[in-house]
This record gives structure tokens, sequence and C-alpha cells, in this order.
């Protein structure tokens, strides 16, 4: 048995999902399946709070979208009027849940923690419904099972999850080993699971890989497989370097590090549940299913150069603390960051110095970030800097701290194209090493160290 995480991206046109659906039939019986939300309801569904917020009037025109959008597909997906007219209703009931929770934020004036979970969380609903009435109208034995339901169990935190993979491996074999055993195909929506006290509670955007995780390891699946709509993870960015080459074999430690600055194909904590189990994943391209892709594992062989790929961000900016002897004043990078937490700021990565703190934020934090630590008081700094012209790029793999020379080649490649290196962070992780460039010399910078490492050397 395994478990299939189908990623939004690839939920875009009825005609490609379309495609997907035959797969998941042809390959599915006895198998699991994690869905994301169709390609941008979840961005619909948050924006949703914001003008339900605003205005009363905006929330039947939001709820209509909904409904157009997804009966759009259906009619494309499900060929029997009367499976058809039960999705229709179906889909109704839940847009009815939907729409009382934004008449219900509208109300309150307040949008909290626990309403947008659950308000996000109905996309991935409303997925494993409009699946699963379209491979039943194909002949394939599909049922969908919610979290809250089959016991997908949280720790509580809003936005950011962590399962509780003890109770849910309990649930989850409780529910759904009988429905697996009888040959049928198992929808689940990917992207949250219910607290003890029965809330709903997300894993934060991108989490329904790290669901499809859980749910494989609490039902000891022999794979994970993640279908994309890309090829798997590359030495570079194809839009950057167009020689850029697939990874065969990549480390848990790798691929979570490409997936948190750089290759956005896996969610940073989807490794996190499979470490103890050692369970492989395996990434495969929706349009090329049969093609090798890339294989996740504990350990990865390492390459004739160590160095697997050269990842890049553009999505950072920086706050610098200024502030004299940090490293003998006790507290300020707690009193720092403590600041951001409070208003919900993400901290990407911190460097320090004895003179100043480096604070990377996404570039969308960077205005309330530097506010909130404005307002802070007593103020523990001299001064404050904003900067974002910047764009981080990494290179990655196994080893790469203990072999000699990586990080001068690296650097000499960088400089060799007139490139100044802003900032630097190595050491922190044994498989990666990250710096800080100008924007606009991203691509003469990317373009180096890949030929360094994969090709001959030449700027761009």
């Amino acid at each position: 048995m395994k478990v299939v995480k189908i990623g939004g991206g690839c939920l875009t046109e009825s005609e490609t999902i379309g495609k997907i659906l035959q797969m998941v039939a042809q390959r599915g019986p006895g198998s699991i399946f994690v869905l994301s939300a169709l390609n941008g309801i979840t961005d619909t569904l948050i924006d949703g709070m914001k003008r339900a917020l605003a205005r009363e009037d905006n929330i039947p025109q939001l709820i209509s979208h909904l409904r157009d959008k997804h009966l759009q597909v259906a009619r494309h997906l499900i060929s029997n009027y009367r499976d058809y007219e039960e999705f229709a209703r179906d889909l109704d009931q839940s847009l009815s849940e939907l729409e009382r929770y934004y008449y219900g934020l509208n109300f309150t004036r307040e949008i909290t923690p626990r309403l947008r979970d659950v308000i996000s969380s109905y996309g991935e609903r409303f997925a494993v419904q409009l699946f699963a009435k379209g491979l039943n109208c194909q002949g394939a034995d599909t049922i969908y099972c919610m979290p809250e339901k089959i016991g997908l169990s949280t720790d509580g935190k809003f936005g950011d999850a962590t399962a509780n993979l003890r109770k849910t491996s309990k649930n989850l074999q409780l529910h759904l080993t009988s429905l697996l055993d009888r040959g049928k195909i198992v929808l689940v929506p990917g992207f949250f699971g219910v607290s003890e006290q029965g809330d709903i509670t997300t894993f934060g955007r991108g989490g329904s890989d790290y669901s499809a995780a859980v749910v494989a390891v609490a039902m000891q699946a022999q794979l994970l497989e993640i279908w994309k709509d890309v090829d798997g993870f590359m030495s570079a960015d194809p839009k950057f370097v167009p020689e850029a080459q697939l990874i065969p074999v990549l480390s848990y430690e790798e691929a979570a590090e490409l997936s948190y600055f750089g290759a956005k194909i896996l969610h940073p904590r989807t490794v996190e549940p499979l470490r103890k189990s050692k369970l492989k994943i395996s990434i495969k391209n929706t349009v090329n299913p049969d093609e090798p892709g890339s294989l996740i594992t504990a350990r990865s062989p390492r390459p004739k150069y160590i160095i697997k790929s050269v990842a890049h961000d553009t999505d950072i900016s920086i706050i610098k603390v200024h502030a004299s002897a940090v490293g003998a004043r006790p507290g300020i990078l707690v009193q720092v960051a403590g600041q951001l937490t409070e208003r919900d700021i993400n901290i990407k990565s911190v460097v320090t110095s004895q003179t100043c703190i480096s604070l990377l934020l996404a570039r969308e934090d960077l205005e309330a970030g530097y506010l909130a630590l404005k307002h802070l008081r007593p103020r523990p700094f001299r001064r404050l800097e904003k900067v974002d012209d910047v764009a981080l790029v990494g290179i990655v793999g196994e080893g790469l701290a203990q072999r000699k020379g990586i990080a001068a080649r690296c650097f000499e490649a960088v400089a060799g194209c007139g490139v100044n290196v802003e900032m630097i962070s190595f050491g922190p992780s044994r498989v990666a090493l990250y710096f800080l460039i100008k924007n606009k010399d991203l691509h003469s910078a990317v373009n180096a160290i890949h030929s360094t490492f994969f090709s001959v050397p030449r700027c761009n």
C-alpha cells in the first residue's frame, strides 16, 4: 500500500484534472490519496476573509465564485447527470456552512486563528468531494474520509499544527485498514487535522505534503508518492539554468533545505514524521508518471562534487538591528524575536554579529516587522535598517561541510562574475551554505555556481 499526495499545482484546468482522475482510477485501488485544494482556491478562501470583513455584500459573490469554479470542473469530470446533481447538492451544503462562517466573521469584526483555519480548510474538502464523485462515476470504488471523522489528531496549534503520530496511527488504522483491504480508493483532504478539543487546525500553507507524510507513517505505507507538475528536484531552477539536471536521489536533509529556501517542490516539514520509519518519498510528474522522478531517502549517495543543487529565493528581506555588544547583553535576541512572534511575523533565519542582528523575513512582512520593532520599549538597539533588494542563494549537498574547498569554489565563481556577497550563513546546516546578494546579480551568481559544479564555467 502506498500514499499518494496530489498537489494543487496539478489541479488547474479541467482537462488536466480529468487525466489525473483517470490515473487515480487505474492505479488507485487499495491506496490512499491525499488531496490539495484546486489551484487558487485556498488563496480565494483566505482573501475572502478580508473581503467579508470589509463588506457583507461581498459574501454572496464570493460563494458564487467558489460554486461556479467547482461546478465547471465537475461538468467535465462527472458524465452522469444524477451523480453531477448529487455532487452539486453536497457542494451547496458545504458552501452553506462556509457562508455562515463568513457572515459570522463580518458580524464579530474579527478574523480569529480558529476561524481562519476552519475557513481555509474548505478547499481540500471541496476537492475530495469532487474527486470521489468523479471516480465513482468512472466505476472506481471510492470513498473520502474527513480528518475529523478518522481522527487525524494534532497538537491544536492554529496555523502551524503538528500531528500527534501515536494517536493518529491508532485512529487511522482503525478507520482505514478495512477500506483498503476491500480494494477501495481512499481520499483524504490534506492541509488540516483536528485537535483534542475538536478544533480544525491547519499545518500551514503547503501543509498537504506534511499531511500525506503523517498518513503514510500512520498507515505504515511502503512508499509516499508526491504528484507534482514538475519532474522532481533539479540542480537549479531550469528557468535560470536551461541545462539544469534532475537529481535522481537526495536525502531528507537535502530535500528539506532545498524546499525551505528555493525549490518549492516539497513542504520543508514533510520529512519530520518520516525520520524514524525511514520511509522513502518519490516525486512524480503527473504529465510523465512513469518517469523516474526524484527519490528522497534517509541518506543519499554523494556525487563526485558533493553539491546536489544551487537554490535561490527572491522572497527575502532583512531587518538589521544595530546594537552594541549584542553577544554580551542577555535577552536582546529574545526581545527582538518575541516582538515579531507576537505579531505572527515569521523569521526565516537570523545572522548575528557583536554589533548587529540581521533578521531574514518574507518581503511582505518587512514593513510590519520594522514597525513592530520600532515600537519596542524599552528600546534595546541603536537603530533599525530595512533591506529589500536582496536575494538568497545556496548550495546544498550531503557532506558539504566535511569536504575541503567547496565554499572556496562557490565564492570564487561568484567573485569571478563581479558579484559581491552581502551576508553568509555556513555551519548551522551540515548540508547547506547560504549567502545573500543583490537582486540584480542573482542570475549571474546562480549560473556561475552551477557551471562551476556541473559544467563549463560561464557568467550570464
